[in-house]
């Protein structure tokens, strides 16, 4: 090196990357001993963690057999206990090998959804048929004797007689009763089915009394016995009273047309009960008792058979 020159006599020793041009090259510039192409740097190649740091390294074994070939340290999964069980497990997971698996069962989700849909609907239309049911029955006339407003005159009901023909179930009016304790036969108020529109009057007094003496009975049991009275727009009963027996319940007269008050002549109804009647005579009395509200007039009396309901 001369005075006055800080730098290489040659190219190729002043760039140590001078091999890398043509210049260089021309010049005789060599690529240098060492790696990566610094002076007296040292590459050695290793592979990937085979080099241990603080030790001397040691040389990396060399690979046996060619690409293609079997490696003698590898042991495909098949070969190793269980391991083609495994793979065809899992191929069959998937619905089948190829190396392609199938989707899910999209067409048995959807019967499934069509099922569920069905059911709630046939659940709902169940639901609407037995409201519907409850509804229509709501309104069935319970088995207690009732009573009602009646304008026509009574029908004769029969019941079978010894030979087996049926007869007429005895009827009556005002004026074949048997009257006590103060009541009278009257016909001044319109409205009374009654021959010649007689009926009986007077009965609203504690102690009157009405017989009626049922004949023509054929056979024993219960049977209706109905009563139409008069009453000016108010309720009123009376004591029921069979062969000597009186009943439980009064003989309900009761304003089920709700006629005006004080008004007679609207005030015509019926009313019913059941009586335990044997064979041949028997006597049936309308009584009015302590307790019983009797302004009322009676007009017609007459059994018939018992309906049951």
């Amino acid at each position: 090196m001369t005075a006055g020159n800080n730098g290489a006599s040659t190219p190729e020793d002043d760039d140590p990357f001078g091999y890398l041009y043509a210049d260089g090259q021309a010049n005789g510039a060599q690529p240098p001993s060492g790696g990566y192409g610094y002076p007296n740097s040292v590459n050695r190649v290793r592979p990937v963690g085979t080099r241990q740091y603080g030790q001397q390294a040691q040389p990396a074994p060399q690979q046996q057999g060619a690409y293609g070939q079997a490696n003698a340290h590898y042991a495909a999964p098949e070969t190793l206990p269980g391991g083609a069980t495994t793979v065809q497990s899992h191929q069959a997971s998937h619905g089948g090998g190829g190396g392609r698996g199938r989707g899910p069962n999209t067409k048995g989700l959807l019967i499934g959804a069509i099922a569920v849909v069905a059911a709630v609907v046939i659940g709902i239309s169940v639901a609407m048929i037995g409201g519907d049911d409850e509804d229509s029955g709501g309104n069935q006339a319970d088995s207690t004797p009732t009573q009602s407003q009646e304008s026509d005159e009574p029908t004769p009901s029969a019941s079978k007689g010894d030979d087996g023909e049926k007869a007429e179930l005895p009827t009556t009016d005002a004026k074949a009763l048997s009257l006590q304790g103060g009541p009278v036969t009257a016909s001044d108020v319109k409205g009374a089915k009654a021959d010649g529109g007689v009926y009986v009057a007077g009965f609203n007094q504690v102690g009157a009394k009405v017989t009626w003496t049922v004949d023509g009975i054929k056979e024993a049991g219960t049977y209706r016995f109905y009563t139409r009275y008069g009453i000016p727009g108010v309720d009123a009963d009376a004591t029921l009273v069979v062969n000597g027996k009186a009943a439980n319940r009064p003989l309900n007269m009761k304003n089920f047309g709700g006629t005006p008050k004080d008004d007679w002549e609207k005030g015509w109804q019926t009313t019913w009960a059941n009586v335990n009647l044997t064979e041949g005579t028997n006597t049936i009395e309308v009584v009015c008792n302590e307790g019983n509200q009797c302004n009322a007039n009676l007009d017609q009396f007459w059994i018939a058979e018992e309906t049951g309901s």
